[in-house]
This record gives C-alpha cells, sequence and structure tokens, in this order.
C-alpha cells in the first residue's frame, strides 16, 4: 500500500490532473504541445546528461542491460504481431504496428520520473542506458520490419535496402535532444569533468522539473489518443506490454544476464510501462494501424496504475 501511495498514485495522478486539463478545455491544445516540447528538447535531456554526467558506473554492464530488456521487447513484439495476424486476420502492416504496442514502452514520458521517483539517480542511469539504444533499435526494427510488410501486403516489389534505411535512421536520430543529451553526458563522464557551480544550478533545476512536466504533458496528450474501434486486439496488446514484457525481462535480468539489484528493479518497471507515443507516430507514417496503436496507448495507460503497483510490489518482493 505504501509503493501506491507514495509512487504510483502520484505519478499518475499527475498523468490525470493533464488529461483532466485538456479535456475540460481548462488548459489550451497548444499548452500541451508546448509542454511537451520543453520537456523533449529542454528538461528530460538535461536531467539525462546530469545524471550521467555524475553517475557512477563502476562495474557496469551495459551489455547485460541491454540484453535482459530486448528479450522483453523480442517476445512480446513477436507475440503482438503473432495473434494480430492470425487471430485477428490483420495484414502484415497491421502485424508490425502490433509488434511495436505490445514492445515500446513509454520510456521518456513515464519510465525516468517512474523510475526516478522509486529508485533515485542511481535507477534512473539504468533507464538512459537503455534510452540510448532504445530508439533507434526500435525505430530501425520498425522501418525494415515495415518494408517487410508491405511487399507481403504487394504494395512494394523492391528489396529492403539496408544501407539507405540506416542512414535515413541515422538522420533522424542526429538532432534528436534526447540523444544529444545522452551522447553529451556519455562525453562529460568519459572525459571526468566537473559539474559544479551555475552551470550544475541551472542544469540541476530544469532537470528537476522533468518529471513533473512530462507526466502531466503526457496527460494532455493522451486527448489525441481516443477509443475508436479495434478495441479488443488493443486490449490483447496492453495485456502483453503490462504483464508479459515485465514478466520476461524479470527473468531475464536475474537468471539470464544478471544485473545489479536496482538496474533488476528498473528494467522490469520500464518494461512494465503502458505503450509509448512513438507507436502513433509509426503507424500514422506508415498509413496504417493508427486506431490499433492510439488504443493501446490509452488503455494500457488506464491499466497501467494497477499493473505498475503489481509489478512495483513484485520486485520487492523477488528481487
Amino acid at each position: 500500500m505504501e509503493l501506491i501511495v507514495t509512487i504510483v498514485l502520484p505519478v499518475f495522478g499527475l498523468i490525470g490532473l493533464g488529461w483532466l486539463a485538456a479535456h475540460s478545455a481548462y488548459l489550451k491544445p497548444e499548452t500541451g504541445d508546448g509542454l511537451i516540447d520543453f520537456v523533449f528538447r529542454v528538461a528530460v535531456p538535461l536531467l539525462i546528461f546530469r545524471t550521467i554526467a555524475t553517475a557512477d558506473f563502476t562495474g557496469a554492464q551495459p551489455w547485460s542491460l541491454w540484453a535482459s530488456y530486448f528479450s522483453g521487447v523480442v517476445v512480446t513484439w513477436a507475440l503482438g504481431t503473432l495473434v494480430i495476424r492470425r487471430v485477428f486476420h490483420r495484414d502484415a502492416r497491421a502485424g508490425v504496428v502490433a509488434g511495436v504496442s505490445a514492445a515500446f514502452a513509454n520510456t521518456v514520458l513515464i519510465a525516468i520520473p517512474l523510475v526516478l521517483t522509486a529508485y533515485g539517480d542511481e535507477g534512473a542511469a539504468a533507464v538512459f542506458l537503455l534510452i540510448s539504444i532504445h530508439l533507434p533499435l526500435m525505430m530501425l526494427a520498425g522501418t525494415l520490419l515495415q518494408q517487410r510488410a508491405m511487399r507481403l501486403d504487394g504494395l512494394s516489389e523492391g528489396h529492403v535496402n539496408l544501407a539507405e534505411t540506416l542512414r535515413t535512421t541515422a538522420l533522424s536520430l542526429v538532432g534528436n535532444p534526447i540523444i544529444v543529451g545522452i551522447a553529451a553526458g556519455g562525453v562529460w563522464y568519459l572525459l571526468d569533468l566537473p559539474l559544479t557551480g551555475l552551470p550544475e544550478t541551472l542544469v540541476a533545476r530544469l532537470g528537476q522539473v522533468a518529471g513533473t512536466l512530462a507526466l502531466f504533458a503526457m496527460g494532455m496528450s493522451l486527448r489525441r489518443y481516443k477509443i475508436s474501434g479495434n478495441i479488443l486486439p488493443a486490449i490483447c496488446l496492453s495485456v502483453m506490454k503490462l504483464s508479459i514484457m515485465p514478466a520476461v525481462v524479470l527473468v531475464a535480468a536475474l537468471y539470464v544476464f544478471p544485473l545489479p539489484v536496482v538496474w533488476v528493479k528498473a528494467m522490469v518497471i520500464t518494461a512494465a510501462c503502458p505503450v509509448g507515443v512513438n507507436t502513433f507516430l509509426i503507424a500514422s507514417y506508415f498509413k496504417t494501424g493508427q486506431a490499433l496503436a492510439s488504443n493501446a496507448i490509452t488503455i494500457s495507460t488506464g491499466l497501467g496504475v494497477g499493473t505498475v503497483a503489481l509489478w512495483l510490489y513484485i520486485v520487492e518482493l523477488v528481487v
């Protein structure tokens, strides 16, 4: 009960307040867009930079962390695609969107503030190590699989151009503020530079508001992701995302690629987070499965209040 009161309710309560502010028109939609822009371009990159630049990664094994987490990604992505294709008889492109929806956690807007609240900077450092390759790999995999799906659906005859896909993905990430924050923090850490005085104060204060604003902005953004059709498939994908994925990550992080205790907890809670908004962006880019992705985001966020609380209890019990 203490975990729910001190961690889960404040996190999802801020999301709820953001949704209420947008739904009631108390705040204009442009306000939510501005908040998200500030969170992604300023607050979160500075929070990531400061945490990585001042973290203690002595003895850290990022390969084990990545392997543990992406074990869950692979399992739920494959399962989500299989269920949508075989059970609901959707085309290959919808199968890719389903896979992304079942495996793409909301790492920035929900996982970061959630893990920071629960496990502090040490847990957040693990999330930032994950984020350093999470978005690039997920976008690359989604693009390659969607190109293959278009051929399967008879909409394309060419072969997958891996070099061109890599180039396009890399160019789209070069200017991403979060990637820049990760890279800058990594360089600062490797050079063992001090972060003190006025620069440290400014970075710290801007970073401190990242979690609160990210959650409120996430709530406001939910106004875009309404439930309309494809409800049963979206529920299936949400259940996979919120239950199967964290279960696989827990087993992998404990027994297959053993991680430090705090890192195990951080990865499991990150895997237990609701579906990320990037799934809708991917669906919109490929012009298929938008309703499916939208429903998965909304439904998983609603269910996440209970499931995240459950996983917080489980990791404290098991790890």
